[in-house]
């Protein structure tokens, strides 16, 4: 059995096999269906009451000569995807509405329209960081049927990027060592987290980042889970961790705060669209061995 954590939002499993990727299909001869058109970190939805939709069809009425030229992500429920990205400074035509993809800013997208706007940031962020060879500096050209680009001059391939990080619960009985980052939202602490460096195991980032950022040591470290996190191209591996020593010390290079909370008064922390706030809410109050 799959673990609850692979069905949060921004994973492609929340999609429950409804979303079919490009990859390795025929591309559909013209850019009709659903539009994942991005701005900055915002999805472009149509408002119909309570709720929210993508646009739907030939290229919708308004966005003629804003788009950048449109990228086919897959079929969600059998209808193509098609990914556009609109300037940030660009006017949003009369009868759309663009809502943001961040849940740290309240989104009120619903769970499938954040994992396909999501995959669709990724895929434009992608499109423009490697429009150049990283080994000869000529322009790529799309690999047909995959994500990757290839190099006409040199014949050198790549594939879009993903950043591991490590997203770790600290637990010492009855307490919870959480922490904040300067400009959070007054009084919300989440967990301790970083990017795994080159030749380190996930459980060495744990252990690193933890006494980087905190001064502690851990031990019993567990996997619980990971989450697609598209901001820009990060996949977040969740674990729990014991208190095995150490002086709290908070590292204010990278935090503004961090402490021990009782596992029954914690403070305001991430939504439960995150692998953090699924971590405290499935781990926090489990009482730690």
């Amino acid at each position: 059995m799959m673990p609850l954590s692979v069905y949060l939002p921004f994973n492609r499993d929340c999609l429950r096999g409804a979303f079919v990727p490009a990859k390795g299909a025929t591309k559909p001869p013209e850019p009709r269906g659903h539009w994942l058109i991005v701005r900055d970190q915002g999805l472009i939805v149509v408002p119909e009451g309570n709720d929210l939709r993508l646009p739907s069809g030939d290229l919708p009425p308004g966005f003629d000569g804003k788009l950048d030229r449109p990228l086919w992500l897959g079929t969600f429920r059998g209808t193509p995807c098609w990914v556009a990205a609109l300037d940030r400074d660009a006017t949003v035509p009369a009868g759309f509405h663009c809502e943001t993809l961040v849940p740290m800013r309240g989104t009120r997208l619903p769970d499938d329209l954040l994992s396909l706007g999501g995959m669709a940031m990724q895929a434009l962020h992608w499109e423009s960081t490697s429009g150049h060879c990283p080994r000869c500096g000529e322009p790529t050209e799309r690999i047909e049927r995959e994500w990757g680009r290839r190099c006409p001059r040199c014949g050198y391939e790549h594939y879009p990027h993903l950043h591991p990080a490590v997203i770790v619960l600290v637990r010492d009985r009855d307490r919870c060592l959480l922490a904040r980052k300067t400009g959070w939202a007054p009084g919300r602490y989440a967990l301790v987290a970083g990017f795994v460096d080159n030749g380190e195991s996930l459980e060495g980032a744990v252990s690193r980042e933890v006494r980087e950022e905190v001064g502690v040591e851990v031990t019993a470290i567990q996997y619980v889970g990971s989450q697609n996190w598209p901001f820009p191209s990060q996949l977040m591996v969740g674990f729990v961790a014991a208190y095995a020593g150490g002086e709290l010390t908070v590292n204010r290079e990278e935090l503004e705060d961090a402490r021990w909370f009782p596992r029954d008064d914690l403070p305001p922390g991430p939504s439960r669209h995150s692998i953090a706030g699924f971590i405290l809410d499935t781990y926090a109050r489990r009482r730690a061995p």
